[in-house]
């Protein structure tokens, strides 16, 4: 603890940690001012277009893009583990009602049977997001009074999640590529809150679980994992192309925000959404509500250049979330949980990189409280 007003330390304390470096990492770059993200010497924007869920989660785990028969080995453990042992799902299934999805995973992947040795693994990270699809799919399944569907024996990845969802539909092509650019460009994205908090946990040399409850937990705050949601709201509420621009403007002179447009880090175009838009253009003409994306976006920036020139506020990868998640059936209140299911790999990542280097994460703080009198 730090008393500023002894003159312990010429220190100024930053509220949010905003610009401080907390650690070296080889995972990815987050490029605010380029407009680039990079995963492990690889643009996440062609990584999306060109790579299934599988291969870029064993390049973040493994440091490398993975061979034929390095793929196939990753497929196969992820089928393993997408059965979740019977004593978990009556867990999920015992949890409150009212329970939300997010606080169900938080409280159900803790007790997941994962080795808890030191240091973290691969197998570890594979186990929990094998897992975490199948969780998602039981509790919604329950909770619309439905039963839950078996995980699909050799669907990929991403594709299973929906068929799960749907109760037993196999998606469309063009549903599971832009759901898996998605979640691919939403894997991994420096250090963001729940990363730190993955990163925090490990380096007390807790376990791989904890680690990952605990970003679970940072996960669940709508500052973190809440925006598509809004964003949602946003586009149903404007319904079509026509009512678009005098909605915005409406927002605008009322000084309200355009929720999915601006980002804290990107000061250009956030190169997700870049990259999700093009994969949207390629499938827009078999779902109108692409249409209606592209649309409403390409109005939003204008008028944002409008009315707050220089501030160059462009849509985030939260705008074309919604987009997504909405067009391939996943409700709302899945959202945030969708987005989990993917970030599950970069925290793995980052779990077992503090784990190779660790130090104990201890920061100061700055005491600003009352003193005993006299001293």
């Amino acid at each position: 603890m730090i008393d500023v007003r002894r003159g312990d330390i010429d220190m100024a304390s930053v509220n949010g940690l905003e610009g401080i470096v907390a650690a070296e990492t080889g995972i990815s770059l987050v490029d605010g001012e380029g407009g680039r993200l990079v995963y492990r010497g690889y643009e996440a924007r062609d990584l999306a277009r060109a790579h299934s869920f599988e291969d870029v989660a064993h390049l973040l785990w493994f440091g490398h893009l993975p061979g034929a028969v390095e793929r196939e080995g990753l497929v196969a453990k992820l089928r393993e583990h997408r059965k979740v042992p019977e004593e978990i799902l009556r867990l999920v299934d015992q949890l409150p009602w009212g329970t939300d999805v997010m606080s169900v995973l938080r409280t159900v992947v803790s007790g997941l049977g994962v080795d808890g040795d030191w240091p973290p693994t691969e197998d570890q990270a594979i186990r929990v997001t094998a897992a975490v699809p199948t969780l998602i799919a039981h509790r919604h399944a329950r909770l619309r009074g439905v039963a839950p569907t078996a995980a699909h024996p050799t669907l990929p990845h991403v594709a299973n999640y929906l068929y799960m969802l749907s109760g037993g539909q196999i998606p469309a092509n063009e549903h599971i590529r832009a759901l898996q650019a998605y979640l691919v460009l939403g894997m991994e994205h420096g250090m963001n809150a729940s990363t730190f908090a993955a990163r925090v946990v490990t380096s007390t040399q807790s376990d791989m679980v904890s680690a990952l409850t605990a970003a679970i937990g940072a996960m669940k705050g709508p500052l973190h994992g809440g925006a598509p949601s809004e964003v949602m709201t946003m586009l149903e509420d404007i319904g079509t192309l026509d009512r678009a621009e005098a909605w915005l403007r409406n927002e605008l002179e009322a000084g309200r925000r355009l929720m999915g447009f601006g980002h804290r880090v990107y000061k250009t175009r956030d190169p997700r959404a870049m990259a999700l838009r093009a994969v949207v253009e390629g499938v827009k003409a078999k779902d109108p509500w692409f249409d209606l994306s592209v649309g409403v976006e390409d109005a939003a920036v204008r008028l944002l250049d409008e009315y707050k020139p220089g501030r160059r506020l462009y849509a985030n990868v939260e705008y074309w979330a919604a987009a997504i998640l909405r067009t391939t059936g996943i409700p709302k209140t899945l959202y945030t949980p969708t987005f989990t299911l993917g970030r599950c790999v970069g925290w793995g990542a980052h779990i077992m990189e503090q784990a190779r280097h660790n130090r104990l994460i201890r920061p100061q703080s700055v005491y600003i409280g009352p003193m005993p009198e006299g001293r």
